[in-house]
Parts: C-alpha cells; sequence; structure tokens
C-alpha cells in the first residue's frame, strides 16, 4: 500500500443496521460480504493496510432515523484517530436544514446521499436545505450518483443529473463514487471542466471489477489518472465488498505511475477535498 493513505469511503453503522444493509445487499446483488463490521474490526483492518484517515459515510433509508444516526457516527470519531465522520439526511425529512446544521456544529466532515437508495436526484429540491448549509460551512458532498454497479435503470442517477447539481451549486466541493461508473467518460469530462468535482475509485479499479460489476478497469488508461489525480481519491466501500480488502487497491498498485500521482490518488486529493492538513510522512 502507498502510506499513509486516506480510504475516502467507507461505511460504518450500528450493528443491527449493518446486518441489514449487508442482507439488503446480499439479495439484490447476490453478493457474499465476509468483512466484519464493528469500529474496532473496521479500523484494524484499514491500519493493516495502511490507511491512516478514513471517511465514513452513512445514509438513512427512510425518514426520521439521520439525526440519530449522525450523531452516533460523530460520537464514534470522538473515539478514534482515523475516522472521518459524514452525515445525512432523507429528503423527506422534516428539518432537513436543522440535521445538516446540527451535525455539522458537531463536527461532521461533509454529507452523503445515496442516490438511488434514498429516491432523489443529485440536486433534488427537496434537499436543497442541505447543499445549502454544505455551502456555508464549506463541507463536500459525496454522491452515489452513477449507475454502478446495480443501478442501471435508476432514475435518480447519471450523467445528466450531476450536471444538474455542477450547474446549481457549482461552489460545493462534490464527489461521485465509483468513478461514475458505468459513464466514466462523461464523469472524466465534468473534472477536467470543474475544479470541484471529485471522483472515488471504489468498486471501479478493482482487480474485482470485472466480475462484480462488468467493468474492466484498464478501460481507464494510464494518462487519465496522471491528468486527473488531483481529482480522482481512492476509496473501498469497505466492508461492504464481496472481495478482499486488498483488491480494491492491487489494480492500482499495478500501475506504472509516477509517485506523484499515486500519493495524490491515495492521499493528497482526498485531503484537498476534505480541507484537511495533509502529512505525507
Amino acid at each position: 500500500m502507498f502510506e499513509p493513505a486516506i480510504d475516502a469511503h467507507v461505511h460504518l453503522f450500528p450493528e443491527r443496521l449493518a446486518e441489514a444493509i449487508q442482507r439488503k445487499l446480499t439479495e439484490e446483488a447476490d453478493w457474499e460480504l465476509p468483512h466484519p463490521i464493528t469500529r474496532s474490526s473496521i479500523e484494524a483492518e484499514l491500519s493493516e493496510a495502511g490507511v491512516k484517515r478514513y471517511v465514513a459515510l452513512p445514509y438513512v433509508h427512510e425518514p426520521g432515523g439521520a439525526r440519530e444516526l449522525n450523531g452516533w457516527l460523530t460520537e464514534q470519531a470522538n473515539d478514534s484517530e482515523r475516522l472521518l465522520p459524514f452525515a445525512t439526511v432523507h429528503p423527506d425529512d422534516d428539518d432537513i436544514d436543522g440535521i445538516a446544521r446540527d451535525a455539522f456544529e458537531a463536527g461532521a466532515r461533509g454529507l452523503k446521499f445515496h442516490c438511488p437508495v434514498q429516491e432523489c436526484r443529485p440536486a433534488d429540491t427537496r434537499i436543497e436545505p442541505a447543499l445549502e448549509a454544505a455551502v456555508e460551512y464549506d463541507r463536500p458532498i459525496t454522491y452515489h450518483g452513477g449507475t454502478a454497479p446495480i443501478y442501471r435503470d435508476s432514475p435518480y442517477v447519471g450523467k445528466e443529473h450531476f450536471r444538474e447539481l455542477i450547474a446549481s451549486y457549482p461552489q460545493l466541493r462534490v464527489n461521485c463514487a465509483h468513478m461514475g461508473t458505468y459513464e466514466h467518460e462523461a464523469f472524466f469530462e465534468m473534472a477536467r471542466e470543474h475544479e470541484n468535482v471529485y471522483l472515488d475509485t471504489t468498486f471501479a479499479m478493482s482487480t474485482e471489477a470485472e466480475e462484480i460489476m462488468q467493468f474492466d478497469p484498464s478501460t481507464i488508461d494510464d494518462e487519465t489518472l496522471i491528468e486527473l489525480s488531483d481529482s480522482i481519491m481512492y476509496g473501498s466501500d469497505f466492508p461492504n465488498i464481496p472481495y478482499p480488502y486488498q483488491a480494491e487497491r492491487a489494480e492500482l498498485l499495478g500501475r506504472d505511475l509516477p509517485e506523484d500521482v499515486f500519493r495524490d490518488i491515495f492521499y493528497r486529493t482526498a485531503a484537498d477535498f476534505l480541507n484537511i492538513e495533509v502529512k505525507t510522512r
């Protein structure tokens, strides 16, 4: 592993909720998910891989649960030197503005929306108060905004919806998970055109991507990774991955890339996205 690293895409939930999410993923995608779900176990595996900090991305399937989940994750972060907590809201929550602002005041580093699960577009008018709060507090947002790995037919994701977001909130720092696959070329173009658009490598650059999501990482060439290294950051989706953690980074580490590009992808770009101090040694 290129060390130190930031994993920009990890999921940490209370155990019962984590188990329910994994059951749902197993039902929908037929995945076996063998990894532990407790914070101590997650952090032990990340630490062994050289991950210094990680972003925990929450989301809620139904209205009414975001405030409690955000508070729980912030409490977990208070007991961890590695955890960078994000927060979430549900598009049908009451007081979306208050939920987002309270989370930021409590220490949340950004927001996460899982558009196909929460059934909202990235710039959905229902979540406007949260987006406006993110602008005011200078907090980034990570979206599951692409069609991979199992959302080709979702009306809530895709390149046009993300373009709507960028046009509506050009000052927001926004990350589309999974490199924007399966429309990665369009998302690369957005990253070229807008300095506030980021992509994380989750799933798309795994050695298991072809089997798990029918996507060949080699279609993303080294020149693109070099050109966009200040927009691309490493992420894993751990522990909700149906393969070993090492597979998430092995394809990237096997590339013949300059050291500065590796440092960008595995640390500096995420630090920029999160607006945190960079310490590479």
